[in-house]
This record gives structure tokens, sequence and C-alpha cells, in this order.
């Protein structure tokens, strides 16, 4: 009686009848949410046009109106607006909100995990394919992203995970699957009960949609082996295909219509998106210094230093997108470039100072390359030379403020990995030269993550005669 009119409810908010699948998915969560025991952790996967963002936003919603208590996740900043958006709740990104600094000693900060004083709450992470379980981030608690969370909710009485994504999208990176939207091996790391749920009706409404139908064709390909991709464009307003004498124009529309900030270039390289980010400020923004107010740029490297002194910021976090509002003092140092800019970052309203390195913006690394950040501290540390203590040079060379510069790059035009989890107005996907061998598992995920990027408009550019139907 009491799953019967939880489900009622949650379908009232909806607005809509349940998909066969909503519905399943809506009596396992009812199942997992009632009977409330502490081991016990939801998946929902959920395709592209399924109605997954629905309903999750109605099933956060009736929590909230019951006066459930709710936190809402997401692995990145951008990932975590657009979660806050369809939720209509706040979200925050997983590491502020699981981590704590420990100090800020040696300018490169480190990241207990914190204690959660919390419960009898249910955590909904969205985005939960981009969570990895590998060794990359060793100054944040043990490096395990997705063993820090379990840890973190379940240390608390009573809460309780929810995990949200497709696994359709890419993979973290290194990694041929999403360990956090994997039944089976959640319940052999873990020892929980995992309730599992996954929506592939794709809903009416998508089907009039050619960024989802186009969506729902690449998905399709994945796991068959087959590579006879046919895009469908022509029939449909909200899709286009173009060439590169197109490209300037179409892109000046879409800043002209939905805003530089709502327009988006996913390419398969950094080289290839920072030959767009130079056309782009130079040929369409008319930009002649080479970094400027009103210039967009994405952190390419988590930053400790300059974060420490605001309030909510705690760190500056690989991926973060800023806008430059003024620029300053230029400095050539230690073989680099610098600058000294004033920010606002996407999700924050604190502006904040920092120095910035020009070299990583043209550079074709993600970020600088082993030998060059090597040689960046050895620069630096012979500015300390007459300190004996070798310990006392490294802590001197981790305060220095131009060896904690950030490290960015222009963002309108980003790989898709760094556009995975945020969403777009319009999007222009460019997969340069795509050799047939390559078309593979890997490159279908790929573009179906850039596709799925886009809300109004997607742009194929320089594709393939042969990929496009009839």
């Amino acid at each position: 009686m009491i799953q019967k009119h939880f489900e009622d409810m949650v379908q009232t908010c909806l607005g809509f009848s349940f998909s066969p699948t909503q519905k399943q998915a809506m009596s396992c969560f009812a199942d997992f949410f009632l009977k409330q025991r502490e081991e016990g952790m939801f998946v929902l996967k959920g395709y592209a046009g399924t109605g997954k963002t629905s309903f999750v936003a109605a099933i956060v919603n009736v929590l909230v109106k019951m006066e459930y208590k709710v936190v809402l996740l997401a692995p990145t900043g951008r990932a975590a607006k657009v979660f806050s958006t369809y939720a209509g709740q706040p979200a925050f990104t997983i590491h502020k909100k699981i981590y704590r600094q420990k100090a800020a000693t040696e300018g490169e900060g480190d990241f207990n995990l914190g204690f959660n004083p919390g419960a009898n709450t249910l955590f909904f992470v969205d985005e939960a394919s981009m969570i990895s379980n590998t060794m990359e981030e060793s100054n944040f608690g043990s490096g395990h992203l997705l063993d820090d969370l379990v840890e973190y909710v379940y240390n608390g009485r009573n809460n309780r995970l929810v995990l949200i994504g497709d696994e359709a999208q890419l993979p973290p990176v290194g990694l041929e699957m999403s360990p956090a939207l994997e039944p089976q091996i959640l319940r052999m790391l873990y020892s929980l009960e995992v309730y599992e749920a996954h929506l592939t009706d794709v809903m009416r409404q998508a089907e009039e949609s050619g960024i989802l139908c186009n969506a729902t064709v690449i998905r399709s390909l994945i796991g068959t082996g087959r590579a006879d991709l046919k895009l469908c464009v022509g029939v449909f307003p909200d899709v286009y295909r173009i060439g590169g004498g197109e490209l300037l124009e179409e892109i000046e529309t879409c800043y002209g219509k939905f805003g530089v900030d709502e327009t988006m270039i996913v390419c398969r390289s950094n080289k290839r998106a920072n030959r767009y980010n130079e056309g782009i400020r130079r040929m369409v923004l008319y930009r002649e210094d080479d970094f400027c107010s009103g210039d967009k740029v994405m952190i390419v490297k988590n930053n400790y230093f300059w974060g420490k002194d605001y309030e909510h910021l705690d760190f500056i976090a690989n991926g973060d997108v800023a806008t430059i509002l003024r620029t300053g003092k230029r400095m050539e140092l230690y073989g680099f470039r610098f600058v000294h800019a004033d920010f606002s970052l996407v999700g924050y309203e604190e502006e904040f100072s920092a120095w910035v390195m020009l070299d990583t913006l043209f550079s074709d690394y993600p970020a600088l390359n082993y030998e060059e950040a090597k040689n960046f501290y050895l620069n630096v540390e012979a500015d300390y030379a007459e300190i004996r203590s070798r310990k006392k040079r490294f802590e001197k060379v981790r305060e220095n403020e131009y060896y904690n510069a950030l490290q960015v790059k222009f963002a309108y035009a980003v790989t898709c990995h760094k556009a995975q989890g945020g969403q777009w107005d319009a999007v222009f996907i460019d997969q340069g030269w795509l050799p047939e061998a390559m078309l593979n598992d890997e490159y279908w995920r790929w573009l179906y993550t850039a596709v799925t990027r886009a809300r109004k408009r997607v742009y194929f550019v320089n594709f393939k005669e042969e990929f496009f139907e009839g």
C-alpha cells in the first residue's frame, strides 16, 4: 500500500505515464527505498532519450516533499550544475563533498576522506560512468574515488547510495568499462545488496528529436562488431551536416543565437581542439592578444594553491571552466611565460586571482608533459640553491607562486572526455581523420557521448559521405 502510494506520487510529479522500463525501475527503487536496508545500493542506468533525467528529478522532488534527506553529487562542477538544474536542488562535486584538506602545506594540497555526519540520507550521484577507481589522484584520500565515495556514504548511519549513469558513454580514461555502473563489480568490492534498473525505452518525444534519434542509431552499434553507421540528417531541424567552408559562419550563428557559453566544439585530440581555439579566437571573436578579458578557459590540472584562501573553492579542479575578467602583469621566468588574471569560475559566485602559465594554452599535450614539468621544477629549485636542506628547498618550490600557476587551455573547443558531464545548446562534432580500423566500440562510445552533449542542435563536421543515410 505504501509502495503504491510512493510510486503514484512520483508518477504525478513526472507528469506522464511511466514507460515499461520506467515502471520496472520505479518498482525496484520503491523496494530499495522502503526496505531501508543499510547495506543497500541502487544503480540506475539509462540511455539518452529514455527519460532518465525527468525520472530521477521526480524521485528527488518527491523525497524532498516527504522531508527525506537527499544529497546530489556529480564527478565534475559542470555535471553538478546540470544535475542541479534538472533536479531543482543544489548539487555538489564528489570531491568537494567527501574530502577535507589536511593542511595547506607545501602548496600541493593533501585531502583526507572527510567524516560523514549525515544519517538516514540518500546520496544521488549523476554521471557515474565518469567515476574511476584507479590510483589517479593520490593526494585525495586513498586515490580510488569509487572506494572513497562508498566508504564516505556508508560510514554514516543508515545512509545509502544511488548511482545514475549511461553505460554507452565513454568510460573513465584508461578503462574499458565504468566500474560504478557494473553491479557485479560493486557487489564483489563492497559486499552490498545492489538493486539495479535499466531504462531502455526511448520516449515518444525523444523519437521526434534528431539528436536523440542519431544517438540511438550510434548506440545500437556498440558491441555488434558492425561499422555501418547511417546518421540521419535532413528530416530533423536539430541535426546538420556541414563542411569546412560553412563552419566559421555556423559557429558565429550559434554564438549569436545561443551564446558563446552555450556553444561547444568537441574534438578527438588536444591538437585538433587547439587549432579550433586558435581559429575561433582570431576569426570569430577577433581577439588580437594571446590572452585577454572575456576569454573562456578550462583548467587542465588540479590546483590547490589559489583556491585555499576562498571560502567555497578549496581547490580549482581539472575540467573547471572559467571566464577571464581582467588581465594584469606579465612575467617571463624559468623558461615559461606568465600572466596575472582575475577569473570567475562556472558554478561559483566568488571571483579569484591567480598567475596563469601561458605556455599550456597552445601545447598539444593535455598539460605540461613529464619533461617540461621536471625542468620547470629544477629551474624554480635553482632559485633556492642557498638552502642546503633538500626538504626545505622542496617546500620553498611548493610555495612559489609561479610554480603554482594555473595550467589552462582555451575552452571554445575541447576533447570529448573534457566535455563529458556537460551539455550545451549547440555542439559541433569534429572527429578528424578516421581510419577504417578505428570504427570500433571505443569510437561509437566517443561519438555517442559527443552527440548527447547537445540540447538543441548538433553539427557533424566533415564526416564521410557514407556515414549518412541515402
